[in-house]
């Protein structure tokens, strides 16, 4: 039978799926309302769709290696008990080597990919999840770097995955070096790899700051362009990681970690579990008492 927009309109308030997941339910139920509520409840999607208003901002990164390619991404989740699931540790590993293989541009490509041996999209492979696990899922963000031969990746997991770095050095094929400096990534979290990176906008603005900083404590102006550029130095050395002190030994520099290995390094990305997202209000015996519940 026809498949009608009021049809689709009804399904869609009955279960809170997507427009074309309902329109898909009710083709194969040949326009049967409640066959196609079964439908949608059976490959998990009415119930994700239900959970879609949650917020989701524990979760878990992960790091995925294949040769050349690494991906690092973060899936979150509604409690911080579900990064101890098997469950959720697998559908880790399945979206880690997906990425890998598939190296989407955008969460959204992703989303719309056909996951690998399972004939469906990776947005339905998730709902399937959500059913399974019975929380809010979402793949968040990642980012895939490719390297030669003649480079290194480090990757590196803090506190079980609340934080995660992927790092790529260029002219070393030391992964414990890469490593390193994606510790020293998770531990001082800079913001670029090098002042190069530093917009000359920002760098002004800092400028700024500091000059009305220094002229506020009664400095003479003759000497305060001075000072202002001296504290630049602490700025830089706050969000460039080539400027920092080296964690594992603060008497040199990232820079000259890496200088003396016969590296240098290409770029990192740190991802810190739900930073930026709205976080529930909610105390632990209450966390317990919702897992209790489910």
């Amino acid at each position: 039978m026809a498949i009608t927009a009021k049809l689709v309109k009804e399904l869609r308030e009955k279960t809170g799926a997507g427009m074309m997941d309902c329109k898909k339910a009710l083709q194969e139920t040949d326009g049967n309302i409640e066959a196609a509520v079964d439908y949608l409840r059976e490959k998990g999607i009415s119930k994700a769709a239900k959970k879609a208003d949650r917020i989701a901002a524990e979760g878990a990164t992960h790091i995925a290696v294949d040769g050349n390619v690494a991906v690092l991404l973060e899936v979150n989740c509604e409690t911080d008990f579900v990064t101890k699931n098997d469950q959720f540790k697998q559908l880790l590993h399945d979206l880690g080597k997906q990425l890998l293989n598939k190296q989407p541009n955008t969460v959204e490509e992703a989303m719309q990919q056909e996951m690998e041996g399972s004939g469906e999209t990776v947005e339905n492979f998730i709902n399937s999840a959500v059913a399974k696990i019975g929380e809010k899922l979402s793949l968040r963000r990642f980012t895939v770097l490719t390297k030669t031969g003649n480079d290194a990746f480090g990757g590196y997991l803090h506190m079980g995955g609340r934080i995660g770095v992927l790092t790529l050095l260029e002219g070393t094929t030391d992964d414990q070096v890469a490593k390193d400096v994606a510790m020293h990534v998770a531990a001082v979290n800079p913001r670029y790899v090098s002042r190069d990176e530093v917009s000359e906008e920002e760098v002004n603005k800092e400028r700024e700051v500091l000059k009305t900083q220094a002229l506020n404590e009664g400095k003479p102006e003759k000497i305060v362009e001075k000072m202002v550029e001296g504290r630049l130095g602490k700025f830089f050395e706050e969000i460039c990681l080539l400027d920092q002190n080296f964690v594992k030994d603060p008497d040199q520099k990232v820079k000259t970690y890496v200088a003396d290995k016969g590296a240098s390094v290409k770029t990192f990305t740190r991802y810190e579990v739900g930073e930026g997202m709205e976080k529930r209000e909610e105390n632990f015996a209450d966390e317990v008492m919702n897992q209790i519940k489910k």
